[in-house]
C-alpha cells in the first residue's frame, strides 16, 4: 500500500475512487442502454424528467433507495442479503487490477512540517505480478452469488435460474480462459503492465529468421490472435449474462431469473454487478488484445507524449501527469465504444435457447480455443527455429 502513511493515505484515496468511477458508471450506462436502444428500435426512450430523460437517473435511484424492505417467507436471510453483495464485490476488486494508464509521478513536498515523497503512484487501484489469473479468479467469485440468491429466495423459479445461470457460467469460463493462453504464450507474463507494454508501437513480428513490420498497424494483441479475441469477447457476453446469452432471466420460462425476489436497493445491487462484469470483462479484453492504454496510431508512444509535454515546458511531474491523462484518455475511449458495443449486441441478436447456448459453448467455442491455443504454440516453436 505504500511506504509512510502519505502514501498508504494517497493509494487509499485511489481505490476509492476506482471503486466510485465503475458504480457511477452504471447509472450512465443504464441511461445510454435505454435510450440506446429506444434508438435502435425507432422509439423515443427516457424523455420526461430533466433533459433528455437524464434526471430519470436519480428518479430511479430514489424508487430504489425507498422500496419496501421484505424477506421470502421460505427464503434464508443470511445469504439472501450477501447474494447482491457478492453479486457486486468481485467487479469491483477485478477492474482495481487492471492498469488504465501510464504511472503518476508524484514531487517532494512539504506537509504538515514534514518533507514527503517522492513517490510513484499507479494509475490502477494495485499492481499483482499475476494480475490475469487474479482478474479471472476474482471474476469466477460471482458465481457464488447466483447461487446464494437462487437458494436464498426460497423460491424453485429463482432456484432454477440460478442453476441455469452457474451452468452457463462455468461453462464458458473454460473457453474464456483457454482463449487468452495464446496471449500469455506470445508475452510470456501474467502481468498486465508487461502485457501492454508488449503492443506498443508498430506492428512487428519474426518468423523463421525473418522481421517483419507494418509501420501503420499498431502492435495489438488482436492481430496475432484474431480467434481468441473473438472467443474471448463471446465468452465475456455469456460471463456477463448479456444477450444473446442471458438464458437466466428469460422471461417466459422463469420469470426473472435468480433475482425474481428482489427489489429495491438489492436489486439495484445486482445491476451494478452485471455492469460492472461488463466493465471488467472490455478492460481485460482492451488490455490483452487492443493495446492497452496505447493509441491505435504506432506513432504515438508514451514517450512521444513525454517529449511533447517537456517541450510545453512542463516538470518531472507535469510530465507524468499530462502523459497518464492523454493515456487514460485513450483507454477511455476503448472502453466507452466496447461497452456500447454490448449494448447494441443485446437491442439486436435474439436469444438463444438453452441446449444452442451450452452447445455453442462446449462443442464450437472450447474445441475452438483448444485448437488456437495448439496452433500458437507450434508457430511460437516454429519461429525460434
Amino acid at each position: 500500500m505504500g511506504s509512510d502513511i502519505v502514501e498508504i493515505g494517497i493509494n487509499g484515496i485511489k481505490l476509492v475512487l476506482i471503486f466510485l468511477m465503475m458504480v457511477q458508471a452504471v447509472p450512465i450506462l443504464v441511461w445510454v442502454e435505454r435510450r440506446g436502444s429506444a434508438f435502435i428500435q425507432n422509439r423515443l426512450g427516457p424523455n420526461r424528467v430533466g433533459p433528455l430523460g437524464l434526471l430519470q437517473l436519480l428518479a430511479d435511484a430514489v424508487k430504489f433507495l425507498t422500496k419496501e424492505e421484505f424477506v421470502p417467507a421460505k427464503g434464508v436471510p443470511f445469504l439472501y442479503y450477501m447474494a447482491p453483495i457478492f453479486a457486486l464485490v468481485p467487479g469491483a476488486v477485478a477492474f482495481s487490477a487492471i492498469p488504465m494508464a501510464t504511472p503518476l509521478l508524484i514531487d517532494r513536498f512539504e506537509l504538515f512540517g514534514q518533507m514527503w515523497g517522492p513517490y510513484t503512484i499507479l494509475f490502477q487501484g494495485y499492481e499483482i505480478g499475476v494480475g490475469v489469473v487474479f482478474v479471472l479468479g476474482i471474476s469466477s467469485l460471482a458465481t457464488y452469488s447466483i447461487l446464494m440468491a437462487g437458494w436464498g429466495s426460497g423460491n424453485k423459479y429463482s432456484l432454477l435460474g440460478a442453476l441455469r445461470a452457474s451452468a452457463q457460467i462455468i461453462s464458458y469460463e473454460l473457453a474464456l480462459g483457454l482463449s487468452i493462453v495464446g496471449v500469455l504464450l506470445l508475452n510470456g507474463s501474467f502481468n498486465f503492465g508487461e502485457i501492454i507494454a508488449a503492443q506498443q508501437g508498430p506492428l512487428a513480428f519474426t518468423f523463421i529468421g525473418h522481421t517483419v513490420t507494418v509501420p501503420f498497424l499498431p502492435n495489438w494483441g488482436v492481430f496475432y490472435q484474431p480467434i481468441g479475441a473473438l472467443l474471448f469477447l463471446t465468452a465475456c457476453f455469456a460471463e456477463s449474462n448479456r444477450l444473446p446469452f442471458d438464458l437466466a432471466e428469460g422471461e417466459a420460462e422463469l420469470v426473472a431469473g435468480f433475482h425474481v425476489e428482489y427489489g429495491g436497493f438489492k436489486m439495484l445491487l445486482f445491476f451494478i454487478g452485471e455492469y460492472g462484469h461488463m466493465i471488467v470483462g472490455s478492460s481485460m479484453f482492451i488490455a490483452l488484445f487492443l493495446g492497452g492504454y496505447h493509441f491505435p496510431f504506432p506513432g504515438i508512444t508514451p514517450e512521444v507524449l513525454r517529449y511533447y509535454a517537456t517541450e510545453l515546458g512542463y516538470g518531472p511531474q507535469g510530465v507524468s501527469i499530462f502523459t497518464a491523462l492523454i493515456l487514460f484518455l485513450s483507454f477511455f475511449v476503448k472502453l466507452a465504444l466496447l461497452l456500447w458495443f454490448f449494448i447494441w449486441v443485446r437491442w439486436t441478436l435474439p436469444r438463444f435457447r438453452y441446449d444452442q447456448l451450452m452447445d455453442l459453448g462446449w462443442k464450437t467455442m472450447l474445441p475452438w480455443a483448444l485448437a488456437n491455443t495448439i496452433i500458437t504454440a507450434i508457430v511460437i516453436q516454429i519461429s525460434k527455429i
